[in-house]
C-alpha cells in the first residue's frame, strides 16, 4: 500500500463513520415507519375494541338496572324469610331434644320393663323347676317303693307256688329285682 499519511487516514475514518450513521439513519426511519404502520393498526382495532364494548355496555345497562331494581325490592323479603327460617331452625332444635329426651325415657322404660320380665321369668321358671323336682321326689319315690313291695310279693308267690326252694328260683328272682333297680 503506499505510504498513507494521517490525513487520508482521518479522511477514510470519517468516511467509515458517515457511512455507518447515514445507515443507521436509513434503520431508525425505517423502525419509525414500521412503528407508526403498527400504531395505526393498534388504534384502528383499540376503536373497534372500543365500540364492541360500548355496544356491550349499553346492552347490559337495562340488565343491571332490572337486576339493581329486583334486588331493591326483594331484599326485604329475602331478609324476612332469613329470619323466619332462623326461627324455625331454633324451634326444630328446641323440639329434637326433647324428641331426644322422650325416646330416651321410652328407652329406660323398655330397659327397666326388659329387666322386670327376665326377673319374673327366671323366677316363674325356677318355681316350675322346684315344682318338676318336688312332684318327682313325692311321686316317684312312693312309686319305686310300691313297686319294690309288688315285687316282694311277686317273689313271694312265685315262690309259694313253685313250692320248693331250690337255687333257680331265688336267682330269677334275684335277677329280676337287678333288673328292676338298674
Amino acid at each position: 500500500m503506499p505510504n498513507l499519511n494521517a490525513e487520508t487516514t482521518q479522511l477514510i475514518i470519517v468516511g467509515a463513520i458517515a457511512v455507518a450513521m447515514l445507515v443507521q439513519a436509513f434503520v431508525l426511519l425505517a423502525t419509525f415507519i414500521v412503528m407508526r404502520k403498527s400504531i395505526g393498526r393498534l388504534h384502528e382495532q383499540l376503536d373497534e375494541t372500543r365500540s364492541k364494548v360500548t355496544g356491550l355496555i349499553d346492552k347490559m345497562a337495562p340488565l343491571i338496572e332490572g337486576t339493581r331494581e329486583f334486588l331493591v325490592h326483594t331484599a326485604p323479603k329475602i331478609e324476612s324469610v332469613v329470619a323466619d327460617i332462623a326461627v324455625v331452625t331454633q324451634k326444630l332444635r328446641a323440639e329434637t331434644e326433647d324428641v331426644q329426651v322422650a325416646a330416651s325415657e321410652i328407652i329406660d322404660r323398655a330397659r327397666r320393663q326388659g329387666a322386670r320380665m327376665d326377673s319374673m321369668m327366671t323366677k316363674t321358671l325356677d318355681a316350675v323347676e322346684r315344682a318338676a323336682i318336688f312332684m318327682t321326689d313325692t311321686v316317684a319315690k312312693p312309686m319305686r317303693q310300691l313297686s319294690a313291695v309288688l315285687a316282694s310279693a311277686k317273689a313271694v308267690v312265685e315262690t309259694l307256688r313253685s313250692g320248693t326252694s331250690d337255687g333257680r328260683a331265688q336267682q330269677e328272682h334275684a335277677n329280676s329285682e337287678q333288673d328292676f333297680y338298674a
